[in-house]
């Protein structure tokens, strides 16, 4: 394994960072100042720059007016997004396109990728399942109709389903295989009730009542289901990392100013010692990311499943990313906590990336069966 990026990986970072450098996390829309939603819409204008610096289409291939890269370019990008706490849905947009290259058939693929590479069409996944702790595939029934397929359930916490064009729902069938629907969300037997996030975004709570969908619309191929939400949450992982990274430097930067008897506060040694278990918190989430990241790009095999790397960066996220902001909030006091300085928000954004796609019990349950079904000796 080499952790070295490429060119075009390194490229695509910086014009991230060149995009997401005029975003000022103090001006997104705080959670603390309303107890509704924080907006009704996404950063449409932020999200249009993406588009223009063809940071949508990342993973999609020539055809389609993409770079052809992979989930490592992916998470680069992410990462820059987390750093700012960016409003847009660029981790669901992205994996539900590049499912549907990976998965779809050559119709839809037709139908969608191009305007969803330039922005014109907005994807988002429902991967939450019924109540958020169980599996996402199983809280939505799909059966066949005719030439149709006709979809019953429930999910919740779909991100960004108010304002997007459709809704990717994975569903099991009376073969017990899953598939993957693209629902609009304003179709007939659609219902969404609105929820909100520890961000302050709005969420949905899906409801579908004998919805039918083209059978066009559905992807029926196997391990699409499991590939997406790989992608989900190596997505997620680099977000927290970026996260992080934005609260660490922020905390050192403040308690490098601020004095107590004289001197520094970043000069006392409890200070420092916390300091320094947070950054390796931070090495330890690049490092686990990038494993994972790398075994669902290049296939490799190793002696886990790619699964238990995913695993194990998903545990060092969901604990790293919230044992830094909360040395973060310590270290500034009452500072931390006005909301007139953006640490408030990061903390928000933060519990919900760590319960995001499962907390990390849920992935330490999950490695264990790994770990049980493939012994290492």
């Amino acid at each position: 394994m080499d952790f070295t990026f490429s060119e075009e990986q390194q490229a695509a970072a910086e014009a991230a960072a060149g995009v997401f450098a005029d975003v000022a996390p103090d001006g997104v829309p705080s959670p603390a100042d309303t107890t509704g939603a924080v907006a009704d819409d996404f950063d449409r204008a932020l999200w249009a720059r993406l588009a223009e610096a063809d940071l949508l289409s990342l993973l999609l291939d020539e055809a389609y007016g993409g770079a052809g890269l992979d989930a490592i370019a992916l998470c680069l990008v992410l990462r820059e997004s987390a750093k700012v706490l960016a409003r847009v849905p660029l981790l669901e947009s992205s994996a539900a396109a590049a499912t549907v290259q990976a998965y779809g058939g050559e119709e839809l693929r037709s139908a969608l990728l191009a305007r969803a590479g330039r922005g014109d069409l907005v994807l988002t996944v429902a991967a939450h399942g019924r109540t958020g702790h169980d599996p996402a595939e199983l809280a939505v029934t799909a059966r066949r109709d005719g030439d149709r397929w006709v979809l019953d359930g429930v999910q919740t916490a779909v991100p960004w389903a108010h304002n997007a064009d459709l809704v990717v729902v994975p569903a099991h069938t009376d073969a017990d295989r899953t598939v993957l629907a693209l629902v609009a969300p304003d179709r007939e037997g659609v219902v969404l009730a609105e929820q909100i996030s520890t961000t302050g975004e709005r969420l949905a709570e899906l409801r579908l009542d004998s919805v039918p969908i083209a059978r066009v619309d559905v992807i029926d191929a196997d391990g699409a289901w499991e590939w997406l939400r790989d992608l989900l949450t190596v997505g997620t992982c680099a977000q927290a990392l970026g996260l992080g990274t934005a609260v660490l430097r922020m905390t050192s930067e403040y308690t490098g100013k601020r004095e107590q008897f004289g001197f520094p506060v970043a000069t006392f040694q409890a200070v420092a010692v916390q300091t320094a278990d947070r950054y390796i918190d931070l090495r330890a989430m690049e490092a686990t990311l990038w494993q994972a990241a790398w075994r669902i790009s290049s296939g490799a095999s190793g002696t886990l499943p790619a699964a238990a790397d995913l695993a194990v960066a998903k545990i060092w996220a969901s604990e790293g990313v919230r044992r830094v902001v909360q040395t973060a909030q310590h270290l500034h006091g009452g500072f931390g906590a006005d909301t007139e300085y953006p640490l408030h928000r990061y903390h928000a954004w933060a519990k919900h990336l760590e319960l995001s796609l499962g907390p990390a019990a849920a992935h330490e349950e999950a490695l264990g069966d790994l770990l049980a079904a493939h012994p290492l000796s």
